[in-house]
């Protein structure tokens, strides 16, 4: 990684990166091929990054999404350091800060007074600068008397606490994340969030991967979305994030020709349902004499996904095909945390909307439309299908945590769901 201060406005230049690692499908493969035992190419190349440029300017904040795979973690480690690039340069104007791998370099036996020096002075620091600055880290930490034990004897909690006090408290002139935002319990998130505010607000340059939208959305001033290695788009979050979500469903080549996104494929048989990741662990009973079979999330443009705006409105669209002969069927969603909790639903019954008796054979669509109001964060979706014969209830087909819902948010207030209220302040 070269450094140059002669960048004057950039703060980091990723020029034509590439990472490629070596895939081979037998372990002697590999050995002959380190050896130099074999002209025979034994090895697939995958590509990680691929000819991958982007400036970061100075003083602004950066985020970088993208699915699973997409190399977001990999240009981060090389812009830090921690990994070489096959091909192409990094250049970089300032001292970093990385929130990579939380307490990577602590020793387990030391305690967390010493793995605050050491972990300071592999930053770069002396001893005397680590003084200087010994109060604010174990003040942000907050983990007591525990500062004197061996890091061995923390929890989990604890142990990300101090490795991420002791590097967003070196005063950085880039600060590098991946994902660290999420760590410890909500207070110390909010600490967290808090400091990285503060830092936006002193003209610090940052750089950050995070798969939470909201922050994406809130904190930066461009979004780059990689997508297999490639730089797929770069500008303004609120594209990013419009692009990226069609990435998760597979709907980027989806358009017609007036260039509107297809969200229904009822004229090649697709089903809606393909456009949306699946649990492939989703409880399912019931008796069959009704049966769902499709359904799908539609943003407030009417595209299929499975992420949505707080504050707009979307809907939950349920296909059920009927085997037998059924008076009155209900239809139902709900959604749950991820801790299983159920945090709010409806049904046909709920909203008082009648469903006319139906035939073996016979289908309908139901479509619930809402506006979302539920904090930003992941939700599990649930449907049914019951009904009431002769009085007796009965379970025609149940879909317990089919899929999940992401909720984006730039404003999050106390609980599950936001109360919209309107605060009026006189003096």
């Amino acid at each position: 990684m070269n450094k140059n201060t002669n960048m004057n406005d950039i703060a980091i230049k990723v020029e034509n990166v590439s990472k490629v690692y070596r895939l081979y499908d037998k372990h002697r493969d590999r050995l002959a091929d380190a050896l130099n035992l074999t002209r025979k190419k034994k090895y697939r190349e995958h590509f990680a990054l691929d000819t991958l440029s982007f400036d970061i300017k100075r003083g602004e904040t950066v985020g970088i999404i993208g699915t699973n795979g997409s190399g977001k973690s990999t240009i981060l480690k090389i812009i830090t350091g921690v990994l070489n690039p096959t091909a192409g340069k990094v250049e970089v104007d300032g001292r970093i800060s990385a929130l990579l791998e939380l307490g990577a370099g602590f020793n387990m036996e030391y305690t967390g007074i010493e793995n605050v020096y050491l972990n300071g002075t592999m930053i770069g620091f002396t001893k005397e600068e680590i003084d200087e600055r010994l109060d604010d880290i174990l003040e942000f930490a907050d983990i007591g008397d525990f500062v004197n034990q061996p890091v061995k004897t923390y929890s989990s909690g604890m142990f990300v606490r101090l490795a991420f006090a002791v590097a967003i408290n070196i005063d950085p002139e880039i600060l590098i994340v991946d994902e660290a935002l999420s760590v410890g319990d909500v207070f110390f998130q909010s600490k967290c969030y808090h400091k990285f505010e503060e830092f936006k607000k002193q003209g610090k340059t940052i750089l950050f991967v995070s798969h939470d939208l909201g922050s994406i959305s809130k904190y930066c001033d461009r979004a780059i979305l990689l997508n297999k290695g490639e730089k797929l788009y770069e500008g303004t979050p609120k594209d990013a994030i419009d692009l990226y979500k069609r990435v998760l469903v597979g709907q980027l080549d989806d358009d017609d020709e007036d260039g509107k996104t297809k969200w229904e494929h009822s004229d090649n048989g697709e089903l809606w349902r393909t456009n949306i990741p699946i649990n492939p662990e989703v409880l399912e009973y019931g008796n069959k004499k009704a049966e769902i079979v499709d359904f799908v999330f539609l943003d407030n443009k009417g595209k299929m996904t499975n992420i949505v705006e707080k504050g707009r409105e979307f809907s939950v669209k349920v296909k059920i095909h009927f085997n037998e002969d059924i008076a009155e069927a209900i239809c139902a969603f709900s959604f749950k945390n991820l801790m299983g909790i159920e945090i709010t639903g409806t049904s046909t019954m709920f909203e008082k909307i009648p469903v006319e008796p139906k035939k073996a054979g016979d289908e309908m669509v139901v479509t619930f439309k809402q506006k979302m109001d539920l904090q930003g964060g992941d939700y599990l979706l649930s449907l049914g299908c019951t009904g009431y014969p002769k009085g007796v209830f009965e379970v025609y087909h149940r879909l317990y945590d089919v899929c999940n819902l992401t909720v984006v948010s730039t404003k999050n207030s106390v609980g599950y769901y936001d109360m919209n209220s309107q605060i009026t302040v006189e003096e």
